[in-house]
């Protein structure tokens, strides 16, 4: 059985704003077999080319809503969802964004629902192009 892809290969790319290269951005899906609130997600860590960057350099959007780690973890309101199949945007702020070229990602997630014994922590990784 093939695995599903978790990564959207046009989803990697450097942000721009105001003519300057603020960060980078990519985008993949939950590890997860169902859709979960905001606030399950405990934890997201991203390594690139065996550099993790810091946890409050990461902002997570879902349904139009940027948020940090910090304040996922607050979200209550089912209108803030990551669905099962639905690719989620993490953005890195990191001046000068990352080199033209070829770049290894891991991303780590952690989903907890309350009605699971142990937590879900999945480590995804995979080569692409900026």
């Amino acid at each position: 059985m093939a695995g599903r892809q978790v990564f959207n290969p046009e989803g990697f790319k450097n942000i721009e704003k105001d003519g300057r290269t603020v960060g980078y951005e990519f985008q993949f899906k939950a590890q997860y077999y169902r859709g979960v609130t905001l606030s399950i997600v405990r934890d997201i860590k991203v390594t690139v080319d065996g550099n993790q960057e810091p946890g409050e350099s990461l902002r997570f959007t879902v349904n139009g809503e940027t948020f940090t780690l910090d304040e996922m973890s607050t979200v209550v309101d089912s209108d803030y969802r990551w669905e099962f199949g639905e690719f989620a945007t993490v953005s890195v702020l990191r001046d000068g964004g990352l080199a033209p070229g070829s770049h290894h990602i891991a991303a780590y997630q952690k989903i907890v629902p309350s009605y699971m014994p142990f937590p879900m922590e999945m480590t995804n990784e995979t080569d692409f192009e900026i």
